[in-house]
């Protein structure tokens, strides 16, 4: 039976929605996650500059606490996934910490991701290249997906490149520059897309 113009009308307007519809689909690993939005708080100390996802570290200071974060809220259990793409606008210094599991529990970093003047990203717990091509201009998407008591995986671009066994306890994540302990700035650091999923 011959559809009419009304009805050839509302069929296209549903199939526009259909295709713009936004989804809770997490970039890697399979489901179901949940989205979520964790507070967080903005941490400037010695020469860091946050302005709202453009994080500075304006120094060459290769000494003291130099940073231009975001920390955001505590977790412990489940599995969380973070997604975030980053661009170096200007890399004066070298590594730089760009993305951080923090471990509450023992107080110290558990994971940092961090990035050398040439565009390599390391493991700076064990120094293990995770992918090169993070030069200046370049935007980098980085997935972290954690396990608390089991793995922190990592992913670059979509591809798993870094594993982690974890222990149980508290986490947090954290994201922007900041001066490692072998590092320096000067850098400027870009974030976007920062989403959170937990299952």
């Amino acid at each position: 039976m011959p559809r009419t113009p009304r009805a050839l009308a509302a069929l296209a307007l549903t199939a526009g929605l259909a295709m713009t519809a936004p989804t809770a689909r997490a970039q890697v690993e399979a489901g179901p996650w949940t989205s979520y939005s964790p507070s967080f708080t903005v941490q400037e100390r010695g020469c860091g500059d946050v302005a709202d996802l453009t994080f500075r570290l304006t120094c060459a200071t290769a000494s003291g606490d130099q940073r231009a974060e975001r920390r955001y809220a505590t977790y412990t259990g489940g599995t969380r996934q973070f997604e975030g793409s980053f661009r170096v606008t200007s890399l004066g210094g070298t590594r730089v910490s760009l993305k951080q599991t923090f471990h509450e529990s023992a107080a110290g970093p558990f994971f940092m991701l961090a990035v050398e003047r040439g565009g390599r990203l390391y493991a700076v717990h064990g120094g293990a290249t995770v992918a090169t091509g993070a030069t200046v201009g370049a935007t980098v998407r980085v997935n972290t997906v954690h396990v608390v008591g089991g793995e922190h995986r990592t992913y670059v671009n979509g591809s798993l490149r870094h594993t982690y066994a974890s222990p149980g306890g508290s986490f947090y994540d954290k994201f922007g520059a900041y001066r490692t302990n072998s590092g320096q700035g000067p850098a400027t650091v870009v974030w976007s897309g920062v989403r959170f999923w937990r299952r």
